[in-house]
């Protein structure tokens, strides 16, 4: 049954100012305009933050933190108070800037024995981030119980179903993300004053809450975007976008949190939407989910928010604020929850059964920051603090009142897993008191029996295997090890939905809806670089001991010369460490590095560091690999793939070059944004043609520039805007694609037809239908740019332009917000490639 459709780094902060004040912040009650407009939804598609010329993101050096899982509560921590920033951007909006965090939070575990606070991690940029548990006192032994309670409910999931002490005792976590995109600031006050009221609240309803729940907050998830009115983090992600990749210390933090303190149900405060926008979501709905147990209690949470949201009294017409909408009920699509890579779609995986993106109604970010007048700006800021606190209280009540439920339902999730049972696919009699359900919100998958990593020979690339394998672990999944040395996930395990999220090759929904969010198709499987065998059925391999990372895998052959492929990312940052300490290294017609046994030593250290593997070799290779100095005008999810794979990157804009760059100290030009030729002065051609550098172009914006300054002849042609996902390809082999991966990832497609003499293709399209999972249809009245128009088209090319300048362009984003490992050494090879 169709739903009706309704219209809708640095450190910075400092010394408190003043006394400390734990009451609200004021905000002026200056009149608002009738309506918001609804935004469209930000930061869709290819990376959105862009990086500023001449600088440097930031990589944050801190170890990812482990929180305690012993001691009793509270926990106190005496927080380090970093400086003040006068040019914190919340102080603008009159909300807590970064620097009062710290003092406020020391002031609040003073207040008396339910708040503690602890340092979960550290962001890109290096400032603390704060977790705070609010929760009725402890003592040593009761939190001990406490944690093996929660090991009984994932471990063991059918005697903990039966365990009284846990119907009667266990306390139900539920975890508070706010601040995860920097200017969608109030989140972070919301949960200040929550914490303050329930630590100091006198009731008999407070005290039976904080008796049966312990609370979780994680105060600000991007401290620098906060501080800088970012949506991105000081590395230039999008943190909500990177809960499978986990690139960034941030996202690492709060998947730390979900493993460690398994939250059964959690919210993420986000803006800004008018009205109000309350999860869940509309199809499609991931098919790794126990969407039945997830869908009820989000729904049911849902109906709560909204009621409270709305019983605040605010009105369209007095405050600009229009009724909260939940998406599953009153919307058709275009607000899914089909890619875990946002922090409530990654949730469920680690045990939350009801998890919600809120979105506060009234924009006080971009245009409206810098226009809207400081006292318009307050009065909407207090706004959306009470709407998120209402939000939050209600989720209390809810988990509060629904312990039992809740409870069993997190025990369900795993139990499933466990026995590896089929899910329950969602249906009016499955999810009783959901009105609307419909065969368009069924989505479910066969689990296979077992995944299987293979060693040896039958491995592609061992120091690919090792990083699939320690991410697998690091989200908690079970890793076994064969006596051949292979890894075996066996799929009958309590997180066997988040197993497949990473492993399995993912699934093909263009016929299933019209339009997506975000991406559509991923696959650390198919992307990573690792062979990964499905085991469907038959025995699964016998494992001999239990994995808790991957076996080392570097190591240096005793004799003779070196080679080392370059087929992984890291494999392209030890041949760029030897090449920075002047070694002489040559290539092969593959694309292998010849290294010369006299840098065996230097070859141990990177064995060490990377866990490459430097054979023995008799080759002596057809060409000499020089260390390539990288202009780059691109993402910032591909300049941290540069980076890391040890280039050296400046960031460049037409601005920059027509300033006089000196292309001296540069070999190759990467262009994939931001960058059009015909804005370049005369001069700046001119110096651009003298200068000898290679030009590497991805995307629509490499194929314009290549063709404004008529470099090679290859006419691009541009697929369905809207289209991404996993898609498989053909290699032509060569230094550029020999031994590369048949799997590669594209956001807005793009092949090459037209080939002049001398421009070769790298790499083209299957010649069937090259979507293997994802959203890829023909667009237009005419049912063009769709997968079969691409199938078997040039995707990757390459050429020498006049005066024997290498030019290579990629139809697909093999650097996508550091997401597709396996296909960045294609770049890596071509930037080297000079």
């Amino acid at each position: 049954m169709a739903r009706p459709r309704t219209v809708l780094i640095t450190t910075v902060s400092g010394a408190l100012l003043g006394a400390l004040t734990l009451s609200a912040l004021p905000a002026s009650a200056a009149p608002g305009p009738a309506r918001d407009p609804r935004p469209v939804r930000e930061g869709a598609g290819r990376d959105t933050a862009s990086v500023a010329p001449g600088t440097r993101t930031a990589r944050s050096l801190t170890p990812d933190v482990t929180l305690r899982t012993d001691g009793g509560y509270p926990r106190r921590t005496e927080l380090t108070v970093p400086p003040v920033d006068p040019a914190d951007k919340s102080i603008r909006l009159g909300l807590a800037p970064y620097h009062s965090l710290a003092p406020r939070l020391n002031a609040l575990q003073k207040l008396g024995d339910r708040v503690s606070v602890e340092v979960a991690g550290h962001s890109a940029g290096g400032h603390e981030l704060y977790l705070v548990t609010v929760t009725a006192p402890e003592s040593a032994r009761e939190a001990r119980e406490q944690e093996r309670m929660r090991e009984l409910i994932e471990n063991a999931p059918a005697a903990a179903a039966k365990d009284p002490r846990i119907k009667a005792a266990y306390k139900t976590p539920v975890f508070i993300n706010n601040n995860i995109h920097g200017n969608e600031w109030e989140g972070t006050d919301a949960a200040l004053e929550l914490i303050e009221e329930l630590a100091t609240a006198t009731d008999g309803k407070t005290a039976g809450l904080l008796a049966r729940t312990r609370i979780l907050l994680n105060v600000t998830a991007n401290p620098d975007g906060r501080i800088a009115g970012t949506r991105a983090n000081a590395n230039g992600f999008d943190l909500n976008r990177d809960f499978i990749t986990a690139s960034q210390p941030e996202a690492r933090a709060i998947r730390r949190i979900a493993i460690d303190r398994q939250p059964a149900v959690m919210l993420d405060l986000h803006g800004y939407v008018n009205g109000t926008l309350i999860e869940p979501t509309t199809p499609p709905h991931g098919e790794n989910y126990e969407y039945d147990l997830f869908l009820r209690n989000s729904y049911a949470n849902a109906l709560g928010m909204e009621k409270a949201v709305n019983g605040l009294g605010y009105t369209p017409h007095k405050d600009g604020v229009e009724p909260a909408v939940i998406p599953f009920r009153d919307e058709e699509e275009g607000w899914d929850d089909w890619p875990p890579i946002f922090t409530p779609q990654y949730m469920p995986f680690q045990g939350a059964v009801a998890a919600h993106t809120i979105e506060f109604p009234m924009t006080v970010n971009n245009r409206a920051y810098d226009t809207l007048p400081e006292a318009e700006l307050r009065r909407r800021s207090a706004i959306n603090v009470d709407i998120a606190g209402a939000a939050m209280r209600a989720t209390l009540d809810y988990t509060y009142t629904r312990r039992a439920s809740v409870i069993a339902d997190q025990i369900e999730t795993f139990r499933r897993g466990a026995a590896g049972e089929a899910q329950r696919p969602v249906s009016e009699e499955t999810v009783p008191g959901v009105p609307g359900i419909g065969p368009e919100d069924v989505y479910t998958t066969a689990f296979p029996r077992a995944y299987v990593i293979p060693a040896g020979r039958s491995q592609r690339s061992t120091v690919a295997a090792g990083r699939l394998v320690d991410h697998l672990v690091a989200n908690d999944v079970r890793v076994g090890q064969a006596a051949d040395g292979s890894y075996v996930v066996d799929m009958r395990q309590p997180k066997r939905g988040i197993a497949n999220v990473i492993l399995a090759e993912g699934r093909d929904i263009s016929a299933d809806v019209s339009t997506m969010y975000d991406i559509s198709g991923w696959s650390l499987g198919l992307l990573w670089g690792a062979t990964v065998e499905k085991v469907s059925g038959g025995p699964v391999p016998r494992v001999v001991r239990t994995v808790h990372a991957a076996s080392p895998t570097g190591r240096v052959a005793p004799f003779g010369d070196l080679l080392l492929r370059l087929d992984d990312p890291k494999e392209l940052a030890a041949v760029n460490a030897l090449l920075a300490q002047g070694v002489k290294v040559r290539r092969t017609e593959d694309g292998a590095a010849v290294v010369p046994g006299s840098a065996r030593a230097l070859a141990r250290v990177l064995a060490e560091r990377y866990g490459v593997v430097f054979r023995a070799t008799w080759q002596r290779g057809t060409a000499p690999l020089e260390r390539t100095r990288v202009a780059a005008s691109v993402s910032a999810g591909e300049l941290f793939a540069l980076r890391e794979m040890g280039f050296e990157v400046v960031p460049v804009s037409a601005q920059v070059l027509n300033a006089g760059f000196d292309w001296s100290a540069v070999d190759v030009l990467f262009v994939s944004r931001g960058l059009d030729y015909g804005q370049l002065t005369p001069a700046a051609r001119e110096a651009f043609g003298a200068s000898g550098a290679g030009v590497v172009g991805i995307g629509a914006a490499g194929a314009a520039f290549n063709t404004a300054a008529g470099l090679i002849p290859a006419t691009a042609v541009e697929g369905n805007g809207d289209a991404n996902g996993v898609v498989a390809v053909r290699n032509a082999g060569g230094a550029l694609t020999g031994g590369a991966p048949g799997h590669t990832f594209v956001y807005s497609p793009m092949w090459f037809t037209e080939l002049g003499a001398g421009v070769r293709a790298e790499q083209s399209y299957a010649a069937a239908d090259p979507l293997v999972s994802g959203h890829w249809r023909a667009a237009g009245p005419e049912g063009r740019g769709g997968p079969a128009d691409a199938a078997g088209q040039a995707s990757v090319v390459s050429g020498t332009a006049a005066g024997g300048v290498p030019v290579v362009l990629f139809g697909t984003e093999p650097l996508f917000r550091d997401h597709p490992k396996g296909a960045f050494a294609q770049v890596g090879r071509a930037l080297l490639a000079r």
